[in-house]
């Protein structure tokens, strides 16, 4: 959730050609720290020419269907420049399976390029030959990372006025040996490959906890 820069268009409701209705592929590593009521933190990186600024960066899944590729949950930002207190959104996932979703985003004004441009930027995406079909042909049953798109879609405890933007979405992989998550933010009208960096926090019992806020 970036600073503001300028309003952007509302994203495209039309369906993802990612998005696929068949089941020719398994769904992604059954991953006990990828469930719901796990708990990360970590920070965002947002800093553009100007400054360096960093946020420290909550969040909490609420639902996982590993089956049907999706998950959802909440992003909470505590210290927003901007914002009198801490900024809490609702977030949907899509899960890269080659099943239901492929590298390939659709949506959202990422063109394949900016995909392959963002994925790239992790390590384990190195391996796999993503061809023109987006991945389609990928077995990602047991890859030791799921990939993921997160988007926000509302804010939770502050207008839409509050400064900063959720237009955009996050390129999210997922370690499934440690729950570590690594993210890119994209959005055209923000400062490009602003980086997540999130560790699990509730294994064993050890964790957080959120402000309370009452989801729509």
């Amino acid at each position: 959730m970036p600073v503001r820069v300028v309003d952007t268009a509302t994203p495209s409701s039309q369906p993802s050609p990612g998005q696929e209705t068949n089941s020719v592929h398994p769904s992604p590593p059954s991953c006990s720290l990828l469930s719901a009521g796990r708990c990360f933190a970590g920070t965002q990186n947002v800093s553009s020419l100007q400054k360096d600024e960093a946020w420290k960066v909550n969040v909490r899944i609420h639902g996982c269907d590993l089956e049907q590729g999706y998950l959802c949950g909440t992003m909470e930002a505590l210290n927003v420049p901007l914002a009198d207190t801490p900024v809490l959104t609702f977030w949907e996932g899509e899960i890269v399976d080659a099943k239901n979703y492929t590298f390939f985003t659709g949506k959202w004004e990422a063109s394949p390029e900016d995909d392959i441009r963002h994925w790239s930027k992790f390590p384990s995406f190195t391996p796999l030959l993503v061809e023109t079909d987006g991945g389609k042909s990928l077995d990602l049953s047991n890859y030791p990372h799921i990939f993921m798109r997160w988007k926000e879609q509302y804010f939770v405890n502050v207008g839409v006025d509050c400064g900063l933007t959720i237009a955009g979405f996050y390129y999210v992989c997922f370690s499934c040996s440690d729950g570590s998550i690594s993210g890119f933010y994209y959005d055209p009208s923000s400062s490009p490959f602003q980086k997540l960096e999130l560790k699990c926090t509730n294994e064993k019992n050890s964790g957080f906890t959120f402000s309370s806020y009452e989801l729509q």
